[in-house]
């Protein structure tokens, strides 16, 4: 069993946003979330599950108004779904373990980075900055933080 899940007491702890977004499959609108213009070293983990999600040295600014990433820390923690809801066929991303919803990914990222734009809601995250990340038990993913 994973040390990261989906209680009751974390979800009652989510703002209205963070819940909206989470487990009602919402959006944030663009250019509002709190952790766009975040440029600190460090992790983003799942709000619900603190289940390890996106490394800073992945994040990019996609100018799209949503934090962006090239890909996963930790391709486990990170489910990947068809979501053809709004007309479209896009893939959603939702926590493997908190199964929160974290947005979509598009083919159009940083082509000398895969291609990928991992478009992610800052209400499902929060940022563990790198001083903090052995004493919140994240030491492990140390080295894959630059700087």
């Amino acid at each position: 069993m994973s040390k990261y899940s989906k209680s009751p007491e974390a979800v009652a702890k989510l703002t209205p946003e963070q819940y909206r977004v989470t487990q009602e499959n919402g959006t944030e609108h663009p250019g509002t979330g709190a952790l766009l213009h975040n440029e600190g070293p460090g992790i983003y983990v799942d709000v619900v599950s603190g289940e390890p999600l996106f490394a800073s040295t992945d994040k990019f600014e996609s100018g799209t108004g949503w934090p962006s990433f090239t890909k996963p820390l930790a391709p486990a923690n990170v489910a990947e779904i068809q979501d053809t809801s709004h007309g479209m066929v896009r893939t959603e991303v939702r926590s493997t373990h908190g199964d929160s919803h974290l947005g979509h990914i598009f083919p159009d990222g940083p082509k000398d980075r895969g291609g990928l734009r991992y478009c992610i809601n800052s209400a499902s995250l929060r940022f563990v900055p790198k001083d903090e990340m052995e004493a919140q038990g994240y030491a492990e993913y140390l080295p894959q933080i630059d700087g």
